[in-house]
């Protein structure tokens, strides 16, 4: 087992990874920056029962008091939840003072995937990566998941890039960082709160094995560093192409004048596209995170079959 001093490790998940059994990483960030509370709460708890209804262990990570915890038990998942945005949104770059000072921290895709890394879990569902936002050229803003992904042996499952970053610029991004994406059952990229894009992926699976073949292949060449597994929103949840577009843009126009930048930008586009769409993009994206964790679960239960 990892022998890291600042690493904490549930007793059910440390049994679990003992005997070489499926573990899914789920990320915090959703809790205290993603939802309002009790939504949030309730969100987390019900992704971690589609794990397990999936036939693997959940394994929710954050930082609490300085530690970093892998495995949540319901009353910390409440306390971040009822905490929201007062805890630290933590990425690469924040860890040793979160760590260091002892404070609460709800952690990035990023983040998630050193942590779930150090405790030797191999898939992670999450809603949608990070990646480069628009008008870059202006802003250098480059969310830290791509170089994570590029550097850190954790499969990502997830429902494409969020629609409200440059997608194009994004998947250059991680060609050029090495990091496959792959659609499962889709030749397209999906776009988070919509089923398609534009864009096409680098491979097509439309099975569990495959993917786990190719994750096993991959680490079994010594290509370190993960993989995007883009799985589309149900169908009944997806929102419009045209209509998120059209939202989307809105929320973008107002992030000068209320002068939001960096780790604050995601947040604040998300929180303005369900205010603009009534609630519905909210919804969606609960059943999107939904998805995801029964897709992790059965990737995970072949990678520890392989």
């Amino acid at each position: 087992m990892p022998n890291n001093p600042h690493l904490d490790i549930a007793p059910e998940v440390a049994n679990v990874l003992q005997e070489q059994r499926a573990v899914v990483a789920l990320e915090s960030t959703i809790i205290s920056h993603g939802m309002p509370y009790p939504q949030n709460v309730d969100t987390a708890l019900r992704v971690e029962q589609a794990v397990r209804d999936g036939g693997a262990t959940p394994a929710t990570i954050a930082i609490l008091g300085g530690r970093l915890k892998v495995g949540l038990s319901e009353e910390e998942i409440n306390h971040l939840g009822e905490r929201g945005q007062q805890v630290i949104k933590t990425s690469r770059r924040d860890l040793p003072f979160v760590i260091a000072r002892g404070e609460d921290g709800a952690t990035t895709v990023a983040a998630t995937m050193i942590i779930a890394a150090m405790a030797g879990i191999r898939v992670f569902a999450t809603g949608g990566i990070g990646g480069v936002h628009r008008g870059v050229e202006e802003t250098m803003d480059v969310s830290a998941d791509l170089d994570e992904l590029a550097r850190t042996s954790v499969a990502v499952v997830c429902a494409g890039i969020k629609s409200v970053l440059d997608i194009g610029r994004t998947l250059e991004y991680l060609e050029t960082k090495g990091v496959p994406v792959v659609g499962y059952q889709t030749d397209t990229l999906p776009a988070f709160y919509t089923r398609s894009s534009s864009y096409a992926v680098d491979y097509r699976a439309d099975g569990v094995a495959e993917i786990a073949d190719a994750l096993q292949t991959k680490w079994g060449l010594g290509l370190g560093g993960g993989m995007v597994i883009a799985n589309p929103i149900p169908e009944e949840h997806a929102l419009e192409n045209d209509e998120i577009d059209t939202v989307i843009a809105e929320a973008i126009a107002e992030l000068t004048p209320n002068g939001i930048k960096g780790k604050d930008v995601t947040p604040f586009l998300l929180a303005k596209v369900a205010e603009y769409t009534g609630g519905r993009s909210l919804t969606a994206n609960i059943e999107l995170v939904l998805n995801n964790a029964r897709l992790a679960a059965a990737i995970a239960a072949q990678v520890t079959q392989t």
